[in-house]
């Protein structure tokens, strides 16, 4: 499956558009931030890993049809986070996470809902995924407050890189 460049989602406040090469420098204002990387329980990262990052997900986009959007406030058209999806293996198991990242700055204003809800509707109703998950790291209230908004329910507790995690899980046919 390709992604087309074209592809946008839209919501009331943002669009979110399939993130680029260009897109290093604002997203670095994202991943430097030494508040949003403590969720992660990292250290920010500098061009040449934000460069890293971003080519790591445009590899994804080739290989899968989708990936994460840059996330672009229409207000004033900045790139105020990412938000989309990514293959992974979590407990044996091939899964589809929804994830998000956004500049502290734009925290508590209901965006990465927003942009979380959109994903969702895309995934399930464009892609035909048939579950999401999204897994989140213990501690993290405000991600766990936008899985359980979109619909996600609580399913346990996970290990990833010596690392737990709130594993969260939303399936198509609940979603309707």
């Amino acid at each position: 499956m390709a992604c087309t460049p074209e592809l946008r989602l839209e919501t009331p406040r943002l669009w979110l558009r399939l993130m680029k090469l260009d897109d290093v420098e604002p997203l670095l204002a994202i991943f430097a931030d030494p508040k949003v990387m403590a969720a992660f329980d990292a250290s920010p990262f500098d061009r040449v890993q934000m460069l890293q990052w971003v080519q790591r997900n445009l590899d994804h986009q080739a290989s899968h049809g989708y990936g994460l959007f840059s996330v672009i406030l229409k207000s004033n058209r900045l790139l105020i986070g990412d938000c989309g999806l990514e293959l992974m293996e979590v407990d044996g198991h091939v899964v589809n996470e929804l994830g998000y990242d956004f500049r502290s700055d734009y925290w508590y204003q209901g965006y990465a809902t927003e942009a979380a809800m959109a994903v969702r509707d895309y995934a399930f109703g464009q892609l035909l995924l048939p579950r999401l998950i999204s897994i989140i790291r213990v501690g993290n209230i405000p991600s766990r407050r936008v899985a359980e908004k979109i619909g996600m329910g609580y399913i346990g507790e996970i290990t990833r890189y010596g690392h737990s995690y709130w594993h969260y899980l939303l399936e198509r046919e609940k979603a309707d």
